[in-house]
């Protein structure tokens, strides 16, 4: 495995009584495993093609790998537009290669243009020199209306610096193979299309086009990204129990502590910058997955140890309510050296000739080890490595955890009902507003 998975410290006997007693443990640990069974068995038979794509040959990526190419080697940047899992998977592996400060290896910079904010679209627009800019419209159902905006607050602008013959050259969509807005606005334009798997959800899309063509552009290394996923995804179809099965028994203890505890919140805190936006891609999946029928808990994103600054106190002596899990990779002695003699004359002689790698080593250790010792159930995810196999194993790993919870609270883990009120009276407001 590409991680460790650590959960001592989300039971009673290590805690005390915030955690879940062995009993207990074992009962919602022995409820998961038909619903770890019938996730194996979808897999095994085809139907759940959000997983199986990690597992997909090789070839599939070749026409992505040449349009990437092409990008990568004429344009400078590539906006990506997308709402919600049509944007956020591509930017958790975009955050790989870019710290903030530009692509690391060259290639075009990505933006991940996930709102309908005009002030930001004026802002881009000012910034981009669109002759050398490239458009990713990525869109489920063709019909997303924030998605369908920004390609036609973009489009005309894109053809003002290219012509409309160059078009083909620097635009592409993802959408479904049917009719639809942004289908239509393919074919009139004779875009390059890839088609969106009609069996997955956008916020479980980044094994697939929608998170390899942005990886691609960015220069990752997406077979290995897919190879880290399917090493978790063999793991839990080899399980013969499901005290076996890592992401089994992380939903089984999400669930139980909400159950028996009352533990409403689910607090994910990341270590090292390159992780900041999967808490963000974390965050959709668990909550629009498993907030259905009053069920599901509130998952949180916070990053170490910028957080430890603004939300631990509350986390230590607030109220008694969140399961805390711990993205920890390993990072004693990275970077470089402090100045010892500078560290010690102003009194900071524990940096001597310590690495930042150190600090936030020692800063996510204590945290892990405070929290345990205040009672507050948590789980810490050690990695050796953060590259494209151990944040696809990650990914992998939490879209299965996941689906075995969504069983476990009898909801559908992929569909969103209720968000469909809001985009319906949406489309009202702006009828009226024509008329």
């Amino acid at each position: 495995m590409r991680y460790q998975h650590l959960t001592d410290d989300c039971l009673a006997t290590t805690i005390g009584d915030d955690g879940l007693t062995e009993e207990a443990f074992a009962r919602v640990l022995m409820a998961a495993a038909p619903a770890h069974d019938r996730l194996c068995q979808l897999v095994e038979s085809g139907r759940l093609p959000c997983l199986s794509a990690a597992t997909r040959e090789a070839d599939e990526l070749a026409p992505l790998a040449a349009l990437a190419a092409d990008w990568r080697a004429r344009l400078d940047d590539v906006v990506v537009l997308g709402m919600g899992g049509s944007s956020l998977g591509g930017r958790t592996l975009y955050a790989l290669s870019d710290r903030g400060f530009g692509p690391q290896g060259g290639g075009p910079r990505l933006h991940f243009l996930d709102n309908v904010d005009p002030d930001t679209m004026a802002g881009l627009l000012g910034a981009l020199d669109l002759k050398h800019s490239g458009l990713i419209a990525i869109s489920k159902s063709g019909g997303t209306a924030e998605t369908l905006a920004q390609v036609l607050a973009l489009l005309p602008e894109l053809e003002a610096a290219v012509g409309r013959d160059g078009l083909p050259g620097q635009m592409v969509a993802i959408t479904e193979p049917r009719p639809s807005p942004l289908k239509q606005i393919v074919e009139r334009y004779g875009l390059p299309c890839f088609d969106h798997d009609p069996d997955i959800s956008g916020r479980f899309s980044v094994f697939s086009v929608v998170g390899a063509l942005p990886a691609l552009v960015a220069g990752l290394d997406v077979a290995a990204f897919r190879r880290g996923a399917a090493e978790v995804l063999h793991a839990t179809l080899a399980a013969k129990r499901v005290e076996d099965s890592e992401p089994a028994i992380g939903a089984a203890l999400a669930i139980g502590l909400a159950q028996e505890r009352g533990l409403t919140q689910s607090v994910m805190i990341t270590y090292e910058d390159r992780l900041a936006p999967f808490g963000l891609w974390y965050r959709q999946l668990w909550a629009e997955s498993l907030g259905k029928d009053g069920a599901g808990t509130t998952p949180i994103r916070a990053r170490g140890t910028a957080d430890h600054h603004s939300q631990l106190q509350l986390y230590l002596d607030g109220p008694r309510d969140k399961m805390f899990t711990l993205v920890m990779p390993a990072t004693a002695g990275a970077g470089a050296a402090l100045p010892a003699d500078l560290a010690a004359a102003v009194g900071a002689g524990n940096l001597s000739g310590r690495a930042l790698g150190d600090l936030l080593d020692a800063a996510a250790r204590a945290t892990a080890d405070t929290l345990a010792r205040h009672g507050r159930p948590i789980r810490r995810f050690r990695l050796e490595t953060l590259d494209e196999a151990a944040l696809g194993a990650l990914q992998m790993h939490f879209m299965i955890e996941t689906i075995v919870a969504a069983d476990l609270l009898g909801v559908n883990a992929f569909d969103q009902p209720a968000v469909e009120e809001g985009k319906e009276l949406a489309r009202r407001y702006l009828d009226e507003a024509a008329e």
